[in-house]
């Protein structure tokens, strides 16, 4: 991905991607937790990548599965909806 099209992503220039990349400045808090997001952690979880420590591990997919077969319709939907947010942006970023 382009440093344009990952800071639009972000709602950044390309230019502030690549101070960050080259170590020139670091994002804000409101910008890391829009990364870490975007990576699939929380805050907390990102900075401690960040900073080489270990990261407990996401839970298996197959005990997410097995907890929505569960779960009430309408919090069913909410994921559903999360979901296709989520491959929408993915399409966004790739030009599909």
């Amino acid at each position: 991905m382009s440093q344009r099209a990952f800071g639009k992503l972000l709602g950044v220039s390309a230019t502030a991607v690549q101070l960050w990349e080259r170590g020139d400045t670091v994002p804000d808090t409101d910008n890391l937790a829009k990364l870490a997001a975007r990576s699939g952690y929380t805050l907390e979880e990102f900075l401690r990548l960040l900073d080489g420590k270990a990261v407990s591990e996401a839970p298996e997919i197959n005990d997410i599965v097995k907890k929505i077969q569960f779960l009430p319709l309408g919090q069913v939907a909410l994921i559903g909806r999360a979901v296709a947010d989520r491959f929408a942006a993915a399409a966004e970023v790739s030009g599909d």
